[in-house]
């Protein structure tokens, strides 16, 4: 295969990151990464740095919505200063209960995603907008969405299958799983070395946990949506029916209309809940952390409420797993927060997961468990944009072989 550079697009509620690889045959090589944040304001921050880290571009822009941001990122890579890609991999949340193939992206694939936005709607709109974009802005150039569900697809029924009435499963109520990019990557990274029994947390703002035997999702904790399984930045995770139903009720006094009051509730458990509800300060762990020294209970009663609901979630699924062989941390938190590592480790020593603290006082990659722990604790940052430009690069060979 000859060098073809391969543009990846993630796109989130308030910013555009995007990343070129060089793909070659048994190479890929990242030539330049950036990011559009702040979308939606007048002073937003419009980046791209190589690979060595140096900053090629480094400006403050007002980005008023989606259209000029992306804009930003298209003029740049048609400036001639960087090469321009031959095939564009974008990241999707949710392709919902029919797709769920990483595939070429036509109109109609787009149209149907889009009908599916109640699945993932903090992510799916802008996703849905910016490969509309990159249709127009890039003609010619074939673009892939590659799903976040993809690595889920291998749960049994009894996984994904919730107690519900036949009538809702029938449309596409169940487990799908999120983060399944990370997940993927952390298995293609260990490679040979990928036990028959593993757990993997990424932890970030959004945060969940997925049990995998043999290098395959055999369950997850994310469920229909991103909303379910762990309390995370600013959702629920898990929480009792009854609740909502409660919320709701009491939200329909003043707001009679249905669809308003859903989506009030959406807000409630999708964008005030989690560690920023019950801290009341914030989402971010490292804001926790600092109010919790200055000591803030509600930031410490947010905090332990993360950290024991994951050790739980580990338990459960080492009884899915019959036991268990490695535990690995990703993302933010779970690459950068010592203490949230140690607190999600103390007391799961009886069940051979032991911590060393030495060890654990590291950020980045990493093993962190004891010389004598029975199941081995390593650190190992996600890498989602090669996998898609992995996965891209499948797509294209698999297409020029029809």
């Amino acid at each position: 295969m000859s060098s073809l550079p391969v543009l990846v697009l993630n796109s989130g509620s308030s910013s555009i990151k995007f990343s070129v690889y060089e793909a070659s045959d048994g190479r890929r090589n990242r030539l330049f990464e950036g990011a559009v944040d702040g979308i939606g304001t007048d002073r937003g921050a419009f980046w791209i740095k190589d690979a060595s880290g140096q900053k090629l571009i480094d400006q403050s822009p007002a980005l008023p919505n989606r259209a000029v941001a992306f804009q930003l990122v298209a003029d740049a890579l048609h400036a001639g200063q960087y090469p321009l890609p031959v095939a564009i991999g974008h990241r999707m949340v949710s392709g919902g209960p029919t797709i769920q193939q990483n595939q070429r992206i036509t109109s109609e694939l787009i149209d149907e995603m889009e009908s599916y936005t109640a699945f993932a709607p903090l992510h799916t709109p802008i996703a849905v907008y910016i490969m509309r974009e990159a249709l127009r802005l890039f003609p010619g150039v074939p673009n892939f969405v590659c799903l976040d569900t993809y690595f889920h697809r291998t749960m049994p029924e009894e996984a994904w299958h919730m107690p519900i009435p036949d009538e809702y499963s029938a449309i596409g109520v169940r487990r799908y799983g999120y983060h399944g990019l990370s997940y993927e990557s952390i298995v293609y990274q260990l490679g040979a070395e990928t036990p028959s029994r593993l757990i993997v947390a990424h932890l970030g703002n959004g945060a969940s946990i997925t049990a995998i035997r043999d290098g395959k999702c055999i369950d997850t904790s994310m469920g229909l949506t991103p909303t379910g399984g762990i309390i995370s930045g600013t959702r629920t995770g898990d929480i009792d029916p009854g609740v909502l139903l409660f919320v709701l009720r009491r939200m329909a006094a003043e707001i009679p209309n249905t669809a308003d009051a859903a989506d009030k509730l959406e807000v409630f458990a999708s964008k005030k809940a989690g560690l920023l509800g019950v801290s009341g300060l914030t989402n971010d762990m490292r804001g926790l952390r600092d109010a919790i020294a200055q000591g803030n209970p509600r930031a410490r009663l947010a905090v332990t409420l993360f950290t024991r609901t994951i050790a739980k979630w580990i338990g459960s699924f080492m009884a899915v797993l019959g036991g268990l062989d490695m535990l690995v941390f990703t993302g933010g938190i779970g690459e950068n927060d010592i203490a949230s590592r140690a607190e999600i480790c103390a007391g799961l020593a009886p069940l051979g997961i032991v911590l060393d603290p030495a060890r654990n006082n590291t950020r980045g990659a990493a093993v962190i468990s004891a010389a004598n722990s029975p199941v081995i604790i390593r650190v190992i940052p996600p890498l989602e944009d090669l996998m898609i430009v992995n996965h891209v690069v499948r797509l294209l060979g698999e297409q020029s072989r029809t």
